[in-house]
């Protein structure tokens, strides 16, 4: 049986995928007895208990549930070419969001739900029911992120770095996710049988309203596909180099399906992304290639060389409802931040920043994209503010020509810049 087939055969049943599942939780659970005891909690992300706006806990905190969220404007001016006008500059409502952590009888449960009143929007980001087997070993089902690259950002600043935008930095979906540690090894194994569900979009299709970049259908281009039974596999190894800092070491792997529903086929998407992470004193550097494949049809069988993908509900301006990406490219990406702590009044902490990242697209007759953040973050308490300096090259967030920057993108591109500033209340 070759791969499509295989694909294409298992799609609507897990019974294989749970078998294997559960043997794999039985020899986790198992060996994490063995494994050397400490506070690591795979990804599932630090509490909220010290933070929520509202906390419930029993006495010793095994059965808690904690209430948060955040609120964030936004202030930017843009250049993208020709001369600055009145609507090149903004001062939004970004965003609201809605927190929610809890356990009760060994059940956890972690929620976010966004709503972003400028795009007329609103979804969940994340929103998963665990258990832990261990201190090392843990279970995620539902709306998890999917554990690719670096994470839990591979980005220091409020634009994230360009993988975010062709959905592989920060990426959920829905399925099920185990991570397990041992000594200096952290690993990943997971299945999303489908992309992150749709949530309300008020100015665009419904497929566009999600916090996560996807694929998704665009039948008037002839491009009905969506992602379908994605496998996904990390591991990380962590060096402590003692005063010195510490690296990290990782590789990952994604392997999926492509279901274009007017043909009733799936055809195959991969990737593939080595890692380092490393925190040095003050300093820390985020280095990541990434290979990706999209084998993607169009609705008469043949292959294309763009997919549609989209998300925050924001339409094209050509009226499609996403944006076109390279089907096929190289990433080289590019941190480095530096933080400081400060004695400034509320004012705690300054962080200095630059991210870059080249996208190469295999098609010879593509535009390549580059997208570069030079910033700075203020941290006050509670209150998280970004100063960016955020240019781009056929980058679809940076340009007036929302549609085709990372497809076929523009000639001989100039760079387009934007002064972002965010604030955030985190509570």
């Amino acid at each position: 049986m070759d791969i499509k087939s295989f694909i294409t055969n298992s799609a609507p049943s897990l019974r294989s995928f749970l078998s294997i599942l559960f043997g794999l939780l039985i020899f986790f659970s198992s060996s994490a007895l063995a494994f050397t005891d400490n506070d690591e909690q795979g990804d599932s992300g630090p509490s909220i208990l010290d933070s929520g706006v509202l906390t419930v806990a029993n006495e010793d905190t095994s059965n808690y549930l904690s209430l948060g969220g955040a609120l964030r404007y936004n202030l930017y001016l843009e250049d993208y070419g020709g001369s600055i006008s009145e609507t090149d500059s903004e001062f939004t409502f970004d965003m609201w969001r809605l927190n929610v952590e809890g356990r009760a009888e060994g059940i956890n449960i972690n929620l976010e739900y966004r709503f972003y009143p400028t795009f007329g929007t609103h979804f969940i980001k994340q929103g998963w029911l665990g258990y832990d087997f261990s201190n090392q070993t843990n279970l995620q089902v539902g709306v998890t992120q999917v554990p690719f690259g670096l994470l839990q950002y591979a980005s220091h600043n409020w634009w994230f770095q360009l993988p975010y935008y062709l959905g592989l930095e920060d990426d959920h979906d829905m399925g099920f996710k185990l991570t397990t540690s041992h000594d200096n090894w952290n690993f990943h194994l997971a299945y999303f049988m489908q992309a992150d569900p749709n949530g309300i979009a008020q100015f665009a299709p419904q497929n566009t309203a999600r916090y996560s970049y996807d694929i998704i259908a665009e039948p008037n281009e002839g491009l009905s596909n969506s992602e379908t039974s994605q496998f996904n596999g990390r591991a990380a190894y962590n060096w402590d180099h003692g005063s010195l800092g510490s690296t990290e070491l990782g590789f990952s792997v994604q392997y999926g399906g492509i279901y274009n529903s007017a043909l009733d086929e799936i055809s195959e998407h991969y990737a593939f992304a080595p890692h380092l992470d490393g925190t040095y004193g003050n300093f820390n550097v985020k280095v990541e290639y990434i290979y990706y494949n999209h084998n993607a049809q169009n609705d008469l069988g043949n292959p294309v060389d763009v997919v549609q993908m989209g998300a925050y509900g924001f339409p094209a301006s050509d009226g499609t409802p996403g944006y076109d990406v390279a089907a096929e490219g190289n990433m080289y990406v590019l941190g480095v931040s530096y933080s400081t702590d400060v004695d400034w009044g509320p004012v705690s902490n300054l962080t200095f920043y630059d991210n870059y990242t080249y996208l190469d697209k295999v098609n010879d007759s593509f535009t390549d994209s580059q997208h570069n953040v030079l910033g700075f973050m203020v941290t006050a308490g509670k209150v998280y503010t970004y100063f960016d300096i955020a240019s781009g090259k056929n980058q679809p967030w940076l340009t007036d020509s929302f549609g085709k920057g990372l497809g076929s993108g523009a000639n001989d591109p100039r760079w387009n810049t934007r002064f972002n500033i965010n604030i955030g209340y985190y509570f």
